[in-house]
């Protein structure tokens, strides 16, 4: 799935990367916690999250993840939109929570690494 069909699932609005967004997205995943994305996401997926700290940047960029997606309308801070930038990491927002936003995906067909995301 490319990131402009995620775009539009969402309804989202793309805060960074607008020229990234025809990169394939293989699987996806929704996490406030890190570590959890650290052990099962897969490369070149997309996190879901509610997080907007530079800890959710470095870890997708370490995990290789091709897009960020910010749930219920959450948008990160200059600092952070630079640092993503920095990264060539699209970021992009929406105003559905993370469990409505992971279900659109999952309905249109993007899956997990293991099937347990």
């Amino acid at each position: 799935m490319k990131i402009s069909e995620i775009k539009d699932i969402l309804k989202a609005t793309v805060i960074t990367g607008e020229e990234l967004l025809d990169k394939t997205v293989t699987a996806g995943g929704s996490a406030d916690l890190m570590d959890d994305v650290l052990s099962a996401i897969a490369k070149n997926g997309v996190i879901l999250t509610g997080l907007t700290t530079e800890h959710v940047i470095r870890t997708a960029q370490i995990s290789g993840v091709a897009a960020i997606v910010f749930v219920r309308g959450k948008k990160p801070d200059e600092q952070i939109v630079n640092l993503a930038k920095s990264y060539n990491l699209p970021l992009l927002q929406t105003r559905y929570s993370l469990f409505v936003a992971s279900g659109r995906l999952y309905m249109n067909g993007l899956r997990g690494l293991d099937g347990s995301w």
